[in-house]
């Protein structure tokens, strides 16, 4: 069983938001594997299904973003899913629009989600699927000012295209070798 985690903030305010692209590619995964994300357990909403034979629960952490790591540990811990048997999705302003890169453990590149989840769990071993929102320079404005903004519509058209790349990664997770596939989603 995998666990399979996107991170967002909940509200209907945040849902185009940069800092929403976890949940929104979590919602996609479910709508293709006709599953629905309802069940509300501690802080999160999750739900359960298939994933190219794999048994998945996709998880979307309600505790807002930078605190994932609470609701993460207890699915886990609830639910017995192993660290290494945990793919987080999040946004990475390091990275431009479109770019995905797939890493096992690592650092928290200054993502509070992903520094909340590895002290949640006592470990980085955890895979991540890094998904770049950027589209230029900040022109100004904070990372939480930029993350905090909606899409523009013309970014709404790759967006289709991130997350149907975003979706391949995960099933490549979920069909092959790990080491093969963050050799192919690599910078």
């Amino acid at each position: 069983m995998k666990l399979i985690v996107g991170l967002g903030n909940p509200g209907d305010k945040y849902n185009n938001n940069r800092a929403n692209i976890g949940f929104k590619i979590i919602d996609v995964i479910a709508n293709n594997i006709n599953v629905e994300i309802k069940t509300k357990k501690k802080k999160s909403l999750i739900g359960r299904g298939e994933f190219d034979g794999d048994e998945v629960v996709l998880l979307k952490p309600q505790t807002f973003s930078d605190l994932s790591g609470e609701s993460v540990l207890y699915i886990a811990s609830f639910l017995k899913i192993k660290v290494n048997d945990i793919v987080v999705i999040h946004e990475d302003l390091d990275l431009n629009l479109g770019q995905i890169i797939v890493e096992k453990g690592g650092e928290t590149a200054n993502h509070a989600g992903i520094s909340s989840i590895i002290a949640s769990l006592r470990s980085n071993f955890f895979i991540r699927i890094r998904i770049g929102v950027r589209n230029g320079p900040l022109k100004g404005k904070t990372k939480d000012q930029f993350l905090k903004e909606d899409f523009h519509p013309l970014e709404n058209l790759k967006l289709i295209e991130i997350i149907n790349d975003a979706e391949a990664a995960i099933r490549s997770i979920s069909l092959g070798d790990i080491n093969e596939v963050i050799e192919k989603y690599k910078i």
